[in-house]
């Protein structure tokens, strides 16, 4: 009985040695390890093999030393993709790859991903066709004088800026001037010349040499504006709000050198191109056009400003302003339009101690207005 148990025995493992032999001999094994840009094991990395024939995927981990190995694998071509982990798998964010992989039967050529190295040969050139090798020249050197000339710039930037801040205009045009030289493409040089030939206009006592300082400084805005609309941000967000400060500033030269009409259309612009800061852009309106004297249009500019940001102060106070100046005499008596007293009652109420506070009380004791703030009611004095 157990003769015949032994030989029965035998007969499995043979049975078995057979099948794990023929298993073997029609599946093919894979191993590689795994560095990162250090040259350091990923561990617990995700490699996917995926067979071009049929389609099917092999998911393999790394150990701690960034190595994989797996057994039965059915021969053929493979693309493997490299994950740093499942998460990384999950969102499709790959490392690495490798494309065309022929696993044979038996043991394969282990497939190894050294991203340090090949980072390093990418830099070489390695593996690249005299075409490729010198297209990538091409783009290293471009990136060279890139870099350069940034660098260049930036000195210029901030030669400009620390004489400007000594007050030595002319020192800072001369820094932006020679920066155009260099590179006459960046719409922030030709932004911050313009900001220093404007600056640098009303420290002139000769009138011709002052309005020449502006119109170079519209220019040279316009140039920023132009070419930062050919070079856009990735940031749209970020792009309208550069524009409108370029349109901004070159609506304050115009505004300097007694355009109004075109300092007017282009706050307009800025407050278009960014309407999270209209309600500046239309106070600097409103600003521009109580000093021409244009007391209606002013009014409808801190009307804008008004219905932009109900809460700022400043717009009621100078909206008052302007009312003021279409007030009329009846006998003794001052007589505003309807709606002043409102808005320096409203200004009080939320400034009741800003800069302009003194000034609203005695706007409404000249029209025999009460003072009306968030903190009581008190009659203003005649």
């Amino acid at each position: 009985m157990k003769k015949h148990f032994a030989i029965i025995l035998l007969a499995v493992l043979v049975t078995l040695f057979w099948m794990s032999t023929a298993f073997a001999q029609s599946s093919g094994t894979v191993q590689g390890a795994c560095k990162d840009a250090q040259g350091d094991p990923i561990a617990n990395a995700v490699v996917v093999f995926t067979n071009l024939d049929n389609g099917q995927k092999y998911t393999l981990k790394t150990n701690k030393k960034g190595e994989y190995f797996s057994l039965g694998f059915t021969p053929g071509k493979y693309n493997i993709q490299l994950f740093k982990d499942a998460d990384d798998q999950k969102a499709g964010k790959e490392l690495d790859h490798a494309n065309g992989y022929q696993v044979q039967v038996g043991d394969n050529t282990p497939l190894d991903f050294n991203i340090k190295k090949e980072q390093e040969n990418a830099a070489k050139g390695v593996g690249l066709t005299p075409e490729q090798l010198k297209q990538m020249q091409e783009q290293q050197e471009k990136q060279k004088k890139e870099v350069n000339t940034v660098k260049s710039l930036n000195d210029k930037l901030n030669a400009a800026k620390a004489d400007a801040d000594a007050g030595n205009y002319d020192g800072a045009i001369s820094a932006l001037t020679e920066a155009n030289q260099i590179d006459p493409s960046r719409d922030l040089v030709w932004f911050k010349l313009a900001d220093y030939e404007r600056m640098s206009a009303t420290k002139q006592t000769d009138p011709t040499e002052k309005q020449k300082r502006l119109d170079s400084a519209v220019e040279d805005y316009q140039k920023a504006i132009e070419l930062k609309q050919k070079t856009p941000d990735k940031d749209a967000n970020a792009q309208a709000k550069t524009l409108a400060a370029y349109y901004n500033n070159l609506a304050e030269a115009y505004a300097k050198g007694n355009k109004v009409d075109d300092a007017v259309k282009t706050y307009a612009l800025a407050a278009q191109t960014d309407p999270s800061a209209a309600s500046q852009y239309y106070f600097n309106t409103g600003a521009v056009l109580t000093n021409a004297g244009k007391v209606d249009d002013a009014i409808t500019a801190f009307d804008k400003v008004i219905a932009a940001d109900p809460n700022k102060a400043d717009a009621y106070y100078w909206k008052g302003v302007n009312m003021i100046g279409k007030a009329t005499l009846q006998g003794d008596k001052m007589v505003a339009p309807p709606g002043t007293a409102d808005a320096f009652q409203k200004y009080l109420e939320l400034q009741p101690t800003g800069t302009y506070a003194d000034a609203a009380k005695q706007m409404l004791a000249s029209i025999g207005g009460s003072v009306e703030t968030s903190f009581g009611k008190k009659k203003a004095k005649k």
